[in-house]
This record gives structure tokens, C-alpha cells and sequence, in this order.
């Protein structure tokens, strides 16, 4: 497959580029800097330059791992890409790196339950809010996948737990979250619809 990765210098963006590569794709990775990545094609682009989706519109999926800003500024820019994103109808499939704080238990998302983090509160109302438009878009087709609550730098065990829309467990590896990606990009099972993963 051609696979586009925005933010493929980023945490989780850096092990899905791996993984696409280790696989034998044909791999972009698109960073606001351009930097090299062995093994992929270099692009400069921003999450919010509209015109670089239609660029790619050759490549079958467009994987977005950006995350909202983390430095207190407004989230409003990001939110405003993704809705862009959303209502494009651009014509390869769009894969969304999702967060935790939205992921529900019990029908209630993590973010609302006492005790959540204040620190991480603002980034997951982002990333529920992010959530709640593409399930309204109606021409794109899209998946977005939830980490675990903790997902940090560990071991590549090619093994994972699968959930809807609940945590399937309290960590994964950014590893075996990758894993899990390209699992679904290359066997599609969850279609218009937010599932999440954990080790």
C-alpha cells in the first residue's frame, strides 16, 4: 500500500512509519519540517494544509498521528484541521491516532470519571470532540484508534487486546500500537468507527 503518515517524527507517528516500513510499504512521511526518515518519502506539510491531502490522493491511506498542542496554547487550530479533514470527502482512507480520555466506560468517556487527570483534561476533550465530527462525516471513510490510557516507548511483542469503545486495558506500547494499525490498514475490520487497543 501507499501510506501517508502526518506527524511521522512524533511518539506514536515515528513506530507506525517503522512499522509501515518494516512491512514493505511505500511510506511518506509528512512532518512540518520535512525531515528524513530512511526508507520513506519526505514531505512538508501541516495538519491544516488542506491541499496536501489532495496531493495524496494516490496513496490508499492517509494516517494522522499529530497530537493538539501540550504547551497551554489554543487547541482551536487543530480542531479546526480536523473538522476540514472531516467534511473533505478526500478520497483515500483516513486513519485517526486517537486518545484515551474519550474512550468510555460504562457509557461515561474517562475524561468526565472523578479523578482524571486535570492535566491531560483538555487535550481529551479535544480529541473527543475531534471524534464526535468524523462520526458526522458522511463521505469519508475513516477509523480512528484509542490507545490504552498509558501508551509509552516499550517492546515490539506483536501482541495486543482489541476494544470498542472502551479501554482494552490500562497500557500499551507504542510498538504494539503500531502493530495494531497496520494490522487494520491492511485488513480493515473496523470501518466509520473508533476501537481501541492495549497490550
Amino acid at each position: 500500500m501507499k501510506i501517508a503518515v502526518y506527524g511521522a517524527s512524533g511518539m506514536v507517528g515515528t513506530e507506525i512509519t517503522a512499522e509501515a516500513l518494516r512491512r514493505g510499504h511505500d511510506v511518506t512521511a509528512v512532518t512540518r519540517s520535512g525531515a528524513d526518515v530512511a526508507g520513506a518519502t519526505a514531505r512538508v506539510a501541516e495538519l491544516s494544509d488542506l491541499a496536501s491531502f489532495t496531493d495524496l490522493a494516490s496513496h490508499d491511506v492517509i494516517v494522522l498521528a499529530v497530537a493538539p498542542d501540550r504547551t497551554g496554547q489554543s487547541h482551536e487550530p487543530f480542531l479546526e484541521a480536523h473538522r476540514a479533514i472531516a467534511a473533505s470527502g478526500v478520497p483515500a482512507r483516513v486513519f485517526i491516532v486517537g486518545g484515551a480520555g474519550a474512550t468510555e466506560i460504562d457509557g461515561v468517556q474517562l475524561k468526565d470519571l472523578p479523578g482524571f487527570p486535570t492535566v491531560y483534561k483538555a487535550e481529551a476533550t479535544t480529541m473527543g470532540a475531534i471524534l464526535d465530527d468524523y462520526r458526522s462525516s458522511t463521505d469519508l471513510d475513516w477509523t480512528m484508534l484509542s490507545p490504552a490510557p498509558v501508551i509509552a516507548p516499550g517492546e515490539r511483542t506483536g501482541s495486543y487486546v482489541l476494544g470498542v469503545d472502551s479501554p482494552a486495558g490500562d497500557a500499551v506500547s507504542t510498538q504494539d500500537y503500531a502493530v495494531a494499525v497496520l494490522d487494520e490498514l491492511e485488513t480493515p475490520r473496523h470501518p466509520k468507527r473508533r476501537f481501541t487497543v492495549a497490550n
